[in-house]
């Protein structure tokens, strides 16, 4: 895991910035240069390989398997040592981009409490199909944001939309931004909203 930012014990807010596939902790911690997170611990864990499953997230969860369950412990283990020095889940902000936003989601769905934030650049939750008894808990309007193009090589609006219902249905307070063309990439306009009102 890296850690950039002012140290986990001095930190009254905590990034948990989860890679996308083929990257590095390295690369999604480079956002901070354009996220408002002065005064944040940034914690990035890096996937084996640079790869936290095999395949497309919407394939059966069964072909991602032993990997998304040792990819979601790794996140664990990254909340577990903020608990451990002190944070409360309210202080942990979660930020992915990608295969690292699918996981974000799905790992922050099953185990959901107030969060400080969720920010998913371009993800949605993981499986063929939306299985929902493996989420639990209550968001209590934690801010959330997913934003993608309307059209995305990897990750379809249908998706997006029912991870959204779902989201809601656990009380998360989520925003979606939808964008007009077919990049699979973070977008100003997807930075100044996060800034402005998860990260501000």
């Amino acid at each position: 895991m890296m850690h950039r930012g002012t140290s986990l014990q001095d930190a009254e807010k905590v990034a948990i910035m989860v890679h996308g596939r083929g990257s590095t902790a390295q690369q999604i911690l480079g956002l901070a240069d354009y996220l408002n997170l002065t005064g944040f611990a940034l914690l990035a864990p890096e996937a084996p390989g640079n790869t936290w499953y095999p395949y497309s997230f919407m394939a059966p969860i069964s072909q991602n398997q032993p990997h998304l369950d040792r990819a979601l412990d790794q996140i664990d283990q990254v909340v577990a040592s903020c608990i451990a020095q002190g944070k409360s889940k309210e202080q942990l902000y979660f930020i992915g981009f990608s295969q690292g936003a699918c996981l974000t989601l799905e790992y922050t769905t099953r185990n959901a409490v107030s969060y400080g934030g969720i920010i998913a650049f371009t993800g949605g939750l993981i499986g063929e199909k939306l299985d929902t008894t493996r989420y639990k808990g209550d968001f209590a309007q934690t801010p959330l944001f997913i934003g993608a193009s309307h059209n995305d090589m990897h990750v379809p609006l249908s998706r997006i939309e029912e991870t959204e219902q779902l989201l809601q249905s656990m009380n998360a307070n989520v925003h979606k931004a939808i964008f007009p063309d077919n990049y699979h990439t973070i977008r100003e306009e997807e930075i100044n909203w996060v800034n402005q009102h998860i990260l501000s």
